[in-house]
């Protein structure tokens, strides 16, 4: 693996582990464009080698081909694959270029699809998150911020490092890969960061158990049990 990352110290990083009951951090990494040479793309593709590195597995969305939300049914292939995705990870990496001061309408859009419950499943409640974005100018946080609201929305644990690439195009190489910087730097500190969070979270549903959610359950059961004795 570490032949895959030439610009990684790997005598300063620290590998992650598989956790508590065997199995490695699931992680879903998202992009939004889908432009032949997406920025966003090769971000996230970077940063799933970082993520392997670390001891996680990864599943990386192709935005390509995805109705826009409510203009195709749910059934439809790509948007199955998206919420098979999401209830599959435990983590997710989301990263859109900045357009116009915000994330694109491509990345919004996969969010879109994603409903706060599927049957009693609620596929992002829990889960961690790191935001990133890439920018064709100066660097900016708009799109990161705004994902940050996005994630919180979808009641997710984000994590406090995020990375902000500015002039994209000039911080990838020929071979698609990023160059070393102080950049590159920075999605390897995000990338540990969200592994190292992954593993303290996801054996901890009791973080996520709202009362609220209780008792709404707690008067659904005693509703049907009425019923059933009426």
């Amino acid at each position: 693996m570490t032949d895959q990352l030439p610009n990684l110290d790997t005598s300063l990083a620290v590998p992650g582990n598989s956790g508590v009951d065997g199995h490695k951090p699931r992680i879903l990494l998202l992009y939004g464009s889908t432009r032949q040479r997406s920025f966003s793309r090769l971000l996230v593709e970077e940063a799933a080698r970082l993520l392997e590195h670390f001891g996680a597995q990864t599943r990386i969305y192709n935005p390509s081909g995805l109705p826009l939300p409510d203009d195709a049914p749910v059934e439809h292939p790509k948007v199955q694959e998206l919420l098979d995705l999401m209830q599959w990870s435990e983590g997710q990496v989301w990263c859109s270029p900045e357009r116009h001061g915000s994330m694109s309408a491509v990345f919004k859009a996969q969010i879109d699809w994603v409903p706060l419950s599927i049957g009693a499943v609620r596929p992002t409640q829990g889960k961690t998150l790191a935001v990133m974005q890439v920018s064709g100018g100066s660097q900016s946080f708009n799109a990161v911020n705004q994902l940050r609201v996005l994630g919180r929305w979808m009641r997710m644990f984000t994590i406090p490092n995020q990375s902000s690439v500015p002039k994209a195009f000039a911080e990838f190489d020929d071979q698609d890969r990023m160059r070393p910087s102080a950049l590159y730097d920075r999605v390897v500190d995000v990338m540990e960061e969200l592994v190292k969070f992954t593993l303290l979270l996801r054996d901890r549903p009791d973080l996520v158990d709202r009362y609220s959610e209780r008792k709404e359950s707690a008067d659904e059961l005693s509703h049907r049990v009425n019923q059933r004795s009426i």
